[in-house]
């Protein structure tokens, strides 16, 4: 056993790659943590136990080779690594950068069972495919012969960008319809800097049009096409759209200036950072600069907020959450970070209403109640209730509501009210075929799903273009028939 690569978590620690001074990260938006060195990545990967279940891939939503690419990694095969970790996944370096892994593979480590500490997964993977993107080993895009068949995509994120490289690899015509004016959906706009730089994301949109993926950006679904044109266009349909619709809040005084979205909020950031100009930001209304912020949320987009507000100079940002630490649905990592860079964790706390300055006024403060858990709801997780005789108030100027997101009523938007819904407004699919109630017309990703992770986004982005290449398959062999005919 003196010469395995593998086994070494007995005499080799956990060690992520050092995360830079919380003083010195909230200053920008950079990524917080520091890159790996090849030794240390070899190290890490050591430590793997090459479980004959290897759970870590058994909780991956795209079931990763991981254990086979630790071990090419800790043997310094990395161009080999990168191969397998490419063949299951069309983003290996966005998924190691954002994915919840101490939710899904590092959670599910053996060597975390064992006392030993999970190990770092999510890190090597994004060093490998950093590493090829770096060294030229990412290749470009290589499509078999045209089939003669165009597919439109409606969607420009990870579930849409998924489904056009994996048909544009195997020979349709593809053509992507978005809203914004970049592509990469939530990739590109809802997450923040500090947890993906923008030029990772825009680089594989790049690979993407290098491929000949037609992009139609400012395109929206209703104004600029119908439904039914884009069918006639193309012969097969993906709907990718996400969720995009914030949850309210009912309470007096949420329509006050100041009160916004949290998307709203994370767009104006991301398209500062891009150098845009954003209006909103520059007169203050999406700005946190001086202002004592305060985030009504407890998932990762509420720990995205407060993070940016932070960087934007906030006077003081608190985090209200209705739950406890142990129940909320966000990243215990990313509540960590937060902590680390002076974000305020009021937990057990929901608004009652929202104080401002005259009727329609700027807002100056919230007033709020203490919760306690009561008995398990629907959900499983213990059902806040008031805790009567504990109210409270908090000083705020802005603040967000990021409470999750709903789909959009898209047989309205459309303009097809045949267009079949679940009773949440999520479209519904055949589970088999993944198509919709429309012919020739597929969903997958947070739209059939609901909000949820890009990982899982990726997942249904690839089982999709499996489903419409052979719908595609089909419709052209049935079409040849017909003229032999």
């Amino acid at each position: 056993m003196a010469d395995n690569p593998m086994l070494k978590f007995v005499r080799v620690g956990q060690d992520y790659p050092a995360k830079r001074p919380a003083g010195e990260r909230s200053a920008d938006f950079g990524e917080i943590a520091r890159k790996y060195e090849m030794v240390k990545a070899e190290e890490q990967a050591s430590r793997c136990s090459q479980c004959g279940v290897p759970y870590c891939s058994t909780h991956c939503p795209l079931h990763n080779h991981i254990p086979d690419w630790l071990r090419l990694t800790a043997e310094g095969r990395l161009r080999e690594a990168y191969e397998l970790s490419n063949a299951t996944s069309t983003m290996p370096e966005i998924c190691g950068r954002i994915c919840p892994q101490d939710r899904l593979c590092e959670g599910n480590c053996v060597i975390e069972f064992s006392g030993h500490g999970a190990v770092t997964i999510g890190s090597v993977e994004k060093f490998i495919t950093d590493t090829a993107w770096a060294e030229g080993w990412v290749e470009p895009i290589r499509p078999l012969p045209d089939r003669g068949q165009s597919v439109g995509i409606i969607g420009a994120g990870p579930a849409g960008l998924t489904a056009a490289e994996l048909l544009r690899a195997r020979g349709y015509e593809v053509h992507v319809y978005d809203r914004h004016d970049r592509a990469g959906g939530l990739l590109t706009y809802g997450i923040p800097g500090f947890k993906l730089e923008k030029p990772v994301v825009m680089r594989r949109v790049a690979r993407l049009v290098e491929a000949g993926i037609r992009f139609h950006m400012g395109f929206e679904v209703g104004r600029d096409a119908g439904m039914a044109e884009l069918r006639e266009r193309h012969d097969a349909l993906l709907i990718a759209t996400g969720v995009y619709k914030p949850r309210a809040i009912k309470a007096p005084g949420v329509g006050s200036d100041g009160v916004v979205d949290a998307l709203d909020y994370l767009i104006a950031s991301n398209r500062k950072s891009f150098g845009d100009e954003v209006p909103a930001f520059e007169d203050g209304s999406l700005n946190a600069a001086g202002r004592n912020v305060v985030v009504i949320g407890g998932g990762d987009t509420a720990m995205d907020c407060v993070r940016t507000a932070i960087r934007q100079g906030a006077k003081s940002v608190k985090c209200l959450y209705r739950r406890d630490r142990a129940n909320m649905p966000g990243s215990q990592r990313e509540v960590a970070n937060a902590e680390e860079e002076g974000v305020e964790f009021v937990w057990l706390s929901a608004p009652e209403a929202f104080e401002a300055d005259g009727e329609g006024g700027r807002v100056s403060a919230v007033r709020a109640t203490k919760m306690r858990l009561g008995q398990p709801d629907a959900s499983g997780r213990r059902a806040p209730e008031p805790d009567p005789g504990s109210e409270f108030r908090l000083e705020a100027d802005l603040v967000v509501k990021a409470l999750g997101f709903d789909p959009e009523d898209l047989p309205r938007a459309f303009g097809v009210d045949e267009l079949s819904v679940t009773r949440w407004g999520t479209l519904r699919v055949d589970h088999k075929t993944m198509q919709t109630s429309l012919e020739g017309v597929f969903a997958a990703g947070d739209i059939v799903r609901g909000a949820s992770l890009v990982v899982w986004a990726i997942r249904d982005g690839r089982d999709v273009a499996d489903r419409m290449h052979a719908f595609l398959k089909a419709k052209a062999g049935a079409a040849r028939e017909k003229v032999a005919a």
